[in-house]
C-alpha cells in the first residue's frame, strides 16, 4: 500500500463534506476524478473505505482508521509548510551567535533585545566563541554569525565590517602612569595587567602592543567580569586595556584615568562573519545594522533608537 498526503486529504474532505460533489469542490478537482481516486485507494488497501448507499457518505471502520491518521498527520504537514513559507519570506529562522570578543557582551545584549522585539520568530542563541573554534563552526553551520576582530580568507564566508574602536589604557587616578599623556609597551613591564580570561593573541593589548614589542608585564591577572576589572583598577590593584565602549562610564569618574595606547592611539575594527547566502536574509541585515549602531550609541552616551 502506498499512501500519499492527497489520499489523506481526500478521506478528510469527503468525511467533512458528506459527499463527493462538495468534497471535489473543496479539493479543486472534478467529481469524476475524485471518485476515481477513491476507487484506486480502495483497490490499494483491499477494503472498502466508505459505507455504500449511505447519505451523507459515511466512513467504514477502515476509512475511520485513515481519518484518524489524516487528523494526526495533516496538521503537522501544514505547520511545516507554514514554517517553510515563513523561511522563504525571511520572517523566521535561526541566529546562533559566537563571540570571539569577550567585552562584546557589553553592547551585544541591547542589540539582541531590540532584535527580539522585531523578529520574535527567529531562534536566537549566544555561544562564547572563546570556548571553541568559532569560524570552523560557522562553516559547518553550527553557528550563524561570529563576532571577531580577526578576519580570515575563508571560502563561502563574508566578513561584514561593523565599526572601529579604540583599545584604551585604564588605571587608577592615583597610579604613576596617570601623569602620562599616553602609554607605550615599555610602561607595562612592571605592571600587573588585568585582562579577561582569553588567550593572549585575542587580547588587543597583547596582539597590538606587547607582543610586537616583545614586552612581558610583571604579572597578568585574569578576571571574568568587567565590573570586577573596574573595581580592581580603581583600587590600584593593577591596570587594564579595554575597548572604548566599555570605559565610557568611567571616563569622567575621578577614580580613573584613560589614556591612548601609544602617542597616536590604536584603532581596531570589529567584523561579523556570516555565510554568504545568509547575507540576503532580512533578519540578518537587520541585526547587522543594529550591531553597527549600538556601540556608537554607547560611545556617545546617546539614547537614540534604530
Amino acid at each position: 500500500m502506498h499512501l500519499e498526503f492527497r489520499h489523506l486529504r481526500t478521506i478528510k474532505a469527503i468525511h467533512e463534506c458528506g459527499g463527493l460533489a462538495r468534497a471535489a469542490e473543496r479539493l479543486h478537482i472534478t467529481q469524476s476524478a475524485l471518485s476515481h481516486q477513491v476507487k484506486n485507494l480502495e483497490a490499494q488497501v483491499g477494503v472498502e473505505l466508505f459505507v455504500r448507499r449511505s447519505k451523507p457518505m459515511k466512513l467504514s471502520p477502515a476509512g475511520q482508521r485513515l481519518l484518524r491518521l489524516a487528523e494526526q498527520v495533516l496538521p503537522q504537514v501544514e505547520a511545516v509548510e507554514q514554517d517553510f513559507d515563513a523561511l522563504k519570506s525571511g520572517k523566521t529562522g535561526r541566529l546562533h551567535i559566537a563571540i570571539e570578543c569577550h567585552a562584546c557582551f557589553e553592547w551585544l545584549f541591547p542589540v539582541l533585545e531590540q532584535f527580539r522585539r522585531a523578529w520574535p520568530d527567529v531562534d536566537v542563541d549566544i555561544r562564547p566563541g572563546l570556548q571553541f573554534q568559532a569560524l570552523p563552526a560557522l562553516s559547518r553551520e553550527e553557528v550563524d554569525l561570529v563576532v571577531s576582530s580577526d578576519p580570515e580568507d575563508l571560502p563561502g564566508i563574508e566578513f561584514a565590517p561593523l565599526f572601529d574602536y579604540e583599545p584604551v589604557f585604564l588605571a587608577s587616578a592615583a597610579h604613576p602612569l596617570a601623569r602620562k599623556p599616553y602609554v607605550t609597551a615599555e610602561d607595562f613591564r612592571d605592571q600587573t595587567l588585568i585582562t579577561y580570561p582569553v588567550d593572549r593573541p585575542r587580547l588587543d593589548v597583547f596582539s597590538q602592543l606587547l607582543m610586537p614589542a616583545g614586552v612581558e608585564p610583571a604579572s597578568v591577572r585574569q578576571v571574568e567580569l568587567t565590573a570586577v576589572i573596574l573595581l580592581l583598577v580603581a583600587s590600584n590593584r593593577g591596570v587594564s586595556v579595554l575597548p572604548d565602549w566599555v570605559v565610557r562610564e568611567v571616563r569622567y569618574n575621578s577614580d580613573y584615568v584613560t589614556r591612548p595606547l601609544t602617542e597616536h592611539g590604536v584603532t581596531r575594527r570589529l567584523y561579523a562573519a556570516i555565510r554568504e547566502p545568509d547575507a540576503a536574509r532580512p533578519y540578518m541585515s537587520h541585526v547587522l545594522r543594529l550591531m553597527r549602531s549600538e556601540p556608537l550609541k554607547l560611545q556617545r552616551g546617546a539614547e537614540t533608537t534604530v
